[in-house]
């Protein structure tokens, strides 16, 4: 499962690829870059290389697009996203620690593994 997400970020496709795929205007994909929606990678001579991930994030913009949603908008939706995930991840870290302590203390308080 792992190597199946590295292929999807490896940017490899060049912007007349993504541009077929995606029937999105280069100017259209460079704009999307301009707005810091989309972050492709620059290959040798700074062009340039987009991952199937960047293509399923242009389609995704252009649906927000498509239904009345505005680049501000798309920002703000990834703000709210992005805040979500870092709860998710601070809950998930609170978890472990917590589990870790209660770990330690079960051995701290005159428990041990000798009997």
């Amino acid at each position: 499962m792992v190597e199946r997400e590295l292929r999807h970020e490896m940017a490899v496709l060049p912007i007349g690829v993504v541009r077929e795929l995606t029937g999105l205007s280069d100017r259209q994909i460079r704009y999307y870059d301009q707005q810091e929606l989309i972050t492709p990678q620059r290959g040798n001579g700074k062009q340039r290389r987009y991952s199937l991930k960047d293509v399923d994030r242009l389609f995704e913009i252009a649906d927000y697009l498509d239904l009345g949603y505005s680049i501000a908008d798309i920002h703000e939706m990834d703000a709210k996203k992005l805040a979500a995930s870092h709860r998710e991840d601070e809950a998930a870290m609170r978890r472990v620690f917590a589990d870790e302590l209660l770990r330690i203390g079960r051995f701290s308080k005159g428990n041990s593994f000798r009997q």
